[in-house]
Protein backbone atom coordinates (compact mmCIF):
# COMPACT_ATOMS: atom_id res chain seq x y z
CA UNK A 1 0.00 0.00 0.00
CA UNK A 2 1.71 3.03 -1.06
CA UNK A 3 1.30 6.35 0.82
CA UNK A 4 1.00 9.61 -0.05
CA UNK A 5 3.93 10.64 0.43
CA UNK A 6 6.70 8.45 -0.29
CA UNK A 7 5.40 5.14 -1.39
CA UNK A 8 5.71 2.85 0.10
CA UNK A 9 7.20 1.54 3.87
CA UNK A 10 7.75 -1.70 2.65
CA UNK A 11 10.17 -0.72 -0.52
CA UNK A 12 11.55 2.62 1.28
CA UNK A 13 12.73 -0.01 3.80
CA UNK A 14 14.13 -2.55 1.28
CA UNK A 15 15.77 0.41 -0.58
CA UNK A 16 16.93 1.71 2.93
CA UNK A 17 18.47 -1.95 4.15
CA UNK A 18 20.11 -2.67 1.23
CA UNK A 19 22.25 0.48 0.96
CA UNK A 20 22.87 0.46 4.65
CA UNK A 21 24.38 -3.33 4.27
CA UNK A 22 26.50 -1.96 0.92
CA UNK A 23 27.65 0.81 3.02
CA UNK A 24 28.71 -1.25 6.09
CA UNK A 25 30.66 -3.70 3.64
CA UNK A 26 32.38 -1.13 1.29
CA UNK A 27 33.29 0.66 4.74
CA UNK A 28 34.68 -2.67 6.22
CA UNK A 29 36.18 -3.55 3.59
CA UNK A 30 37.98 0.10 2.43
CA UNK A 31 41.33 -0.67 4.78
CA UNK A 32 41.99 -3.24 2.74
CA UNK A 33 42.05 -1.71 -0.29
CA UNK A 34 44.73 1.06 0.78
CA UNK A 35 47.43 2.25 -1.43
CA UNK A 36 48.80 3.71 -4.39
CA UNK A 37 48.60 7.22 -4.99
CA UNK A 38 45.81 9.49 -5.53
CA UNK A 39 42.19 7.98 -5.91
CA UNK A 40 42.56 4.42 -4.38
CA UNK A 41 39.97 1.61 -4.33
CA UNK A 42 39.69 1.91 -0.56
CA UNK A 43 39.19 5.80 -1.09
CA UNK A 44 36.26 4.84 -3.29
CA UNK A 45 34.79 2.75 -1.11
CA UNK A 46 34.12 4.70 1.80
CA UNK A 47 32.98 7.84 -0.25
CA UNK A 48 30.20 5.15 -1.37
CA UNK A 49 29.22 3.71 2.10
CA UNK A 50 28.88 7.35 2.80
CA UNK A 51 26.88 8.44 0.30
CA UNK A 52 24.85 5.20 0.56
CA UNK A 53 24.31 5.65 4.48
CA UNK A 54 23.26 9.23 4.31
CA UNK A 55 20.91 8.16 1.06
CA UNK A 56 20.04 5.44 3.35
CA UNK A 57 18.72 7.87 6.13
CA UNK A 58 17.02 9.99 4.06
CA UNK A 59 15.03 7.59 2.13
CA UNK A 60 13.40 6.22 5.14
CA UNK A 61 12.94 9.83 6.60
CA UNK A 62 11.49 11.49 2.70
CA UNK A 63 9.18 10.32 -0.03
CA UNK A 64 11.24 12.69 -2.46
CA UNK A 65 10.85 11.13 -5.81
CA UNK A 66 14.15 12.54 -6.72
CA UNK A 67 15.53 10.98 -3.61
CA UNK A 68 14.18 7.80 -4.77
CA UNK A 69 16.06 7.80 -8.16
CA UNK A 70 19.60 8.96 -6.03
CA UNK A 71 19.19 5.90 -4.33
CA UNK A 72 18.68 4.05 -7.16
CA UNK A 73 21.38 5.72 -9.15
CA UNK A 74 24.25 4.76 -5.85
CA UNK A 75 22.64 0.94 -6.03
CA UNK A 76 22.76 0.42 -9.47
CA UNK A 77 26.19 2.00 -9.98
CA UNK A 78 27.56 -0.02 -6.98
CA UNK A 79 26.06 -3.29 -8.60
CA UNK A 80 27.28 -2.39 -11.95
CA UNK A 81 30.46 -2.10 -10.72
CA UNK A 82 30.95 -5.11 -8.56
CA UNK A 83 29.77 -7.03 -11.45
CA UNK A 84 31.96 -5.36 -14.21
CA UNK A 85 34.86 -5.68 -12.35
CA UNK A 86 34.25 -9.11 -11.26
CA UNK A 87 33.97 -10.24 -14.72
CA UNK A 88 35.99 -8.29 -16.99
CA UNK A 89 39.40 -6.79 -16.26
CA UNK A 90 39.05 -2.99 -17.20
CA UNK A 91 42.17 -2.14 -16.21
CA UNK A 92 42.72 2.01 -15.01
CA UNK A 93 40.15 4.00 -16.69
CA UNK A 94 41.23 7.71 -15.91
CA UNK A 95 41.56 7.97 -12.40
CA UNK A 96 40.12 5.00 -11.53
CA UNK A 97 42.08 2.72 -10.44
CA UNK A 98 42.36 -1.24 -11.55
CA UNK A 99 39.61 -2.42 -9.39
CA UNK A 100 39.24 -6.21 -11.12
CA UNK A 101 38.78 -8.65 -8.50
CA UNK A 102 37.57 -12.09 -10.12
CA UNK A 103 36.79 -14.07 -6.99
CA UNK A 104 33.52 -13.64 -5.04
CA UNK A 105 33.42 -14.11 -0.93
CA UNK A 106 31.39 -13.50 1.37
CA UNK A 107 31.33 -9.82 2.08
CA UNK A 108 31.85 -9.22 -1.95
CA UNK A 109 28.49 -11.60 -2.37
CA UNK A 110 26.83 -9.89 0.59
CA UNK A 111 27.17 -6.51 -0.63
CA UNK A 112 26.07 -7.20 -4.18
CA UNK A 113 22.91 -9.15 -3.36
CA UNK A 114 21.99 -5.94 -0.79
CA UNK A 115 22.38 -3.55 -3.92
CA UNK A 116 20.19 -5.23 -6.12
CA UNK A 117 17.83 -5.33 -3.02
CA UNK A 118 18.11 -1.66 -3.20
CA UNK A 119 18.21 -1.45 -6.89
CA UNK A 120 15.11 -2.86 -7.48
CA UNK A 121 13.33 -1.03 -4.36
CA UNK A 122 14.38 2.03 -5.50
CA UNK A 123 13.72 1.18 -8.83
CA UNK A 124 10.25 0.65 -7.81
CA UNK A 125 9.96 3.65 -5.76
CA UNK A 126 10.38 5.93 -8.68
CA UNK A 127 8.03 3.78 -10.95
CA UNK A 128 5.60 4.07 -8.26
CA UNK A 129 5.63 7.71 -7.36
CA UNK A 130 5.66 8.20 -11.30
CA UNK A 131 2.01 6.79 -11.89
CA UNK A 132 0.57 8.07 -8.87
CA UNK A 133 1.30 5.39 -6.19
CA UNK A 134 1.30 2.61 -8.13
CA UNK A 135 -2.53 1.77 -8.04
CA UNK A 136 -4.76 1.15 -11.78
CA UNK A 137 -6.74 4.01 -11.66
CA UNK A 138 -9.91 4.64 -13.98
CA UNK A 139 -9.67 7.38 -15.83
CA UNK A 140 -13.28 9.71 -15.55
CA UNK A 141 -15.00 10.13 -18.79
CA UNK A 142 -17.19 12.82 -19.52
CA UNK A 143 -19.42 12.48 -21.97
CA UNK A 144 -21.10 14.87 -24.50
CA UNK A 145 -24.72 15.17 -24.06
CA UNK A 146 -26.59 15.80 -27.78
CA UNK A 147 -28.76 18.47 -28.04
CA UNK A 148 -31.32 16.55 -29.95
Amino acid sequence: MATKSGGSPVLRLLTAAGLGVSAYVHIHLASKYNGGSGLSQGLLFRIEGGVAILLALIVLASGSRFLHFLAFLVAASALGAVLLYSYTNVGRLGPLPDMHDPAWFPQKALSAAAEAVATLASAALVVRSRSGGGGAKTPKRRFRQSAA
